[in-house]
């Protein structure tokens, strides 16, 4: 009988082939960079989705407690992705243009995953599903996201078995449109921040929110950054309008009526 192979971390972590899913097209070391990044960012997102999809569960089943777990992550996640622009700045305009001319009509603009982490967060744009028609799956993954209610529609909902007064038409709608923002969800968040001790479970999931909000405003804004700082105000790769366009993403708000109400406190 053939012993079994015992595990080592290579073997675990599936190094050989991890560390070979790097593909120059050019000899520079600044393209290899470029890569790395790219991909871990990947990585982080396929985590973020996970978490995600575990912290909808939770407030479906008005288990919120065990959702700020997940929400925590993710925002702690978001921070990384974030500080990983100061690595990819470290690439001077001039390293960039030396092997731009290679990705072609490639963009980050058209990663699945970020669509799909924006539709869970509930910002709804189907004009993105076109850019995964050569792959079927990523594109499916996306169309489910985009159908399904999102993390804020699961939230709304718990407002709703919580005894607040919630229109019908927002707990059963076509969810694959974009959450127009509500006077009704924001009174009623407004009584949960007015009065967190009765409230305080959803006074905390309103807070975890918040913070994926924040943190993805201050990625959205860095990415701006960086990308000013390589390549100024060029057109993008993919066809993209570059910095302006961007610069256009920045004032997005998954949960507008997080934001809005604090005026009225």
């Amino acid at each position: 009988m053939t012993e079994p192979v015992p595990m080592t971390y290579a073997r675990y972590l599936a190094l050989d082939t991890l560390l070979d899913a790097q593909h120059p097209r050019s000899d520079l070391d600044d393209e290899m960079l470029f890569i790395i990044i790219h991909q871990t960012k990947e990585l982080w997102l396929k985590q973020i989705i996970r978490e995600m999809r575990f912290a909808k569960q939770q407030i479906r089943g008005d288990a919120l407690v065990p959702a700020y777990k997940a929400l925590a992550r993710i925002s702690r996640i978001q921070a990384v992705m974030t500080l990983s622009w100061d690595v990819l700045s470290t690439m001077t305009p001039s390293d960039y243009t030396r092997f731009r001319h290679v990705l072609g009509p490639s963009s980050g603009f058209q990663s699945d995953q970020f669509r799909t982490v924006e539709y869970m967060l509930g910002l709804k744009d189907k004009a993105f599903l076109k850019y995964q028609e050569d792959r079927p799956a990523a594109q499916a993954a996306m169309q489910a996201a985009l159908e399904q209610p999102s993390i804020w529609d699961e939230a709304i909902a718990a407002l709703a078995r919580a005894g607040f007064d919630i229109d019908p038409d927002l707990l059963d709608r076509d969810f694959a449109r974009p959450h127009e923002p509500s006077e009704q969800v924001e009174a009623a968040f407004l009584d949960v921040y007015r009065n967190p001790e009765k409230y305080w479970e959803l006074y905390q999931l309103a807070e975890k929110l918040v913070d994926l909000d924040d943190a993805m405003a201050t990625w959205r804004h860095k990415h701006v950054l960086t990308v000013e700082r390589i390549i100024g105000g060029k057109m993008g790769t993919g066809g993209t309008a570059g910095v302006s366009y961007l610069q256009t993403t920045v004032a997005k708000r998954a949960f507008p009526e997080l934001w809005s109400l604090r005026t009225q406190l």
